[in-house]
């Protein structure tokens, strides 16, 4: 059941793959160069993963200092750049304003539209998208290449294949698939000789071996204000502060997910050792004059709340890892609380990830983001090899690579119809 198949008269057609914030903005830069675009995605509606972001305050991007807004993109801090140069955190505030959405920055440096929410934005971006043309086929699910270069997918009334005279992938990560990611498009990409890393949970939460009654009586609550810090193989020392979540597999949330990327990699040599300073406020020499000082009739528990300020998880923590004679030595409790020693086994599996590392090398492709080995063919977003924190340096990456995905489809189909591309860009 194939779409109609463009001939010489026809104008050239794009094919997108992928409904999330990077297919969306490689077909606002095709569509507003005058291109014909069909955009397939394999969920019922488009954008479902920016619409679940959205839920606590849609954090589109960062205002820190370029250097260091890089810098949270490690490994992929170069190959990124160039994108995220031509379209960065003024560059989006600014597109959002030409889409009627005002945007803040936070006292973090977080950037927020007006309202905190993706909906009022996703709305006003697909109007411009449907006013320029753009077809958005939902429930096709993209199965990979016909031998005659036909894209193939599934549909609710069978397969149906496509062809088109370029294509943008942006088919997301492997996380959350019940939002539309499942990474079932990797085997499609090696079985036609692309190069891909394994996917792997990112900005997800790590399993530690709790013992029962820790895990029944502290799973949801809150631990704040601590510092996390450990040495990985190489040698390197990682440090974080701020707040997470005790679970009942471990610990998850913001501080967490900032070393997700280091406590991955390190947990491929085996477990790691971390230790967490549970009060960073004061000193080891503090806590231990504090501790010291006579408790008399009070209950231990009494005593730390009063002499140091530590109750509920933290004290669950102390006793988790201390045997209770232990508590009663103020110098040993006193180090314990500055490097509360913890072993972390293993992440949390892939689908309750954020996002993922892992996808398409940059290697494979050229600096426009075409495949080398599929000319044409032009990959986007979080399907690419790079990975990022949570704090709008996801979505400004993303963004960032759909719209130079985007123009480089633009530029391949002027030399392709031998055009001038300065007169079609946007």
């Amino acid at each position: 059941m194939p779409l109609p198949r463009p001939t010489d008269e026809t104008p050239p057609r794009v094919a997108i793959i992928g409904g999330g914030p990077a297919g969306l903005m490689a077909a606002d830069m095709l569509s507003q160069a005058g291109r014909a675009v069909d955009l397939f995605e394999r969920m019922p509606t488009v954008g479902r993963k920016l619409l679940m972001a959205g839920r606590g305050g849609l954090n589109i991007t960062h205002a820190e200092p370029a250097a260091a807004f890089l810098d949270r993109y490690s490994a992929g801090r170069d190959a990124l750049a160039p994108f995220i140069a031509d379209f960065g955190a003024d560059a989006i505030r600014a597109w959002a304003a030409e889409l009627g959405i005002d945007t803040f920055v936070g006292s973090s440096g977080k950037v927020f539209p007006a309202g905190m929410k993706a909906a009022p934005l996703l709305r006003a971006w697909l109007a411009r998208l449907r006013g320029a043309g753009v077809r958005i086929h939902p429930r096709h699910r993209w199965t990979g290449w016909q031998a005659d270069g036909a894209l193939r997918f599934d549909t609710p009334d069978g397969p149906l294949s496509h062809h088109a005279d370029t294509t943008v992938l942006a088919l997301g990560g492997g996380s959350w698939a019940r939002l539309g990611s499942d990474g079932r498009w990797v085997e499609a990409l090696s079985a036609a000789g692309i190069d891909v890393a394994p996917l792997a949970p990112s900005n997800c939460g790590f399993e530690l071996d709790w013992s029962a009654h820790f895990r029944e009586r502290f799973a949801g609550e809150p631990l704040k204000t601590v510092t996390l810090r450990f040495t990985d193989p190489a040698g390197g020392r990682h440090e974080r502060h701020g707040e997470c979540l005790v679970t009942a597999a471990g610990l998850q949330g913001p501080l967490i997910y900032a070393l997700s990327a280091p406590l991955r990699e390190a947990l491929a040599a085996g477990p790691v050792d971390v230790t967490l300073d549970l009060l960073p406020d004061r000193s080891e020499a503090q806590l231990h004059q504090a501790l010291a000082a006579p408790r008399g009739r009070r209950s231990l528990s009494n005593h730390l709340q009063r002499s140091v300020g530590l109750k509920g998880v933290k004290v669950g923590l102390l006793r988790e890892v201390l045997p209770p004679a232990a508590l009663d030595d103020p110098a040993r409790t006193a180090a314990t609380l500055k490097a509360l020693p913890l072993r972390v086994c293993r992440p949390r599996p892939i689908d309750e990830a954020i996002s993922t590392a892992g996808g398409v090398r940059f290697g494979g492709l050229d600096t426009a983001l075409m495949l080398t080995a599929r000319p044409g063919v032009f990959c986007a977003g979080e399907m690419l090899d790079w990975d990022a924190p949570t704090g709008g340096y996801l979505l400004t990456a993303c963004l960032a690579t759909g719209r130079a995905a985007g123009l480089g489809a633009c530029r391949w189909l002027d030399r392709r119809t031998q055009r001038h591309p300065h007169d079609q860009m946007p």
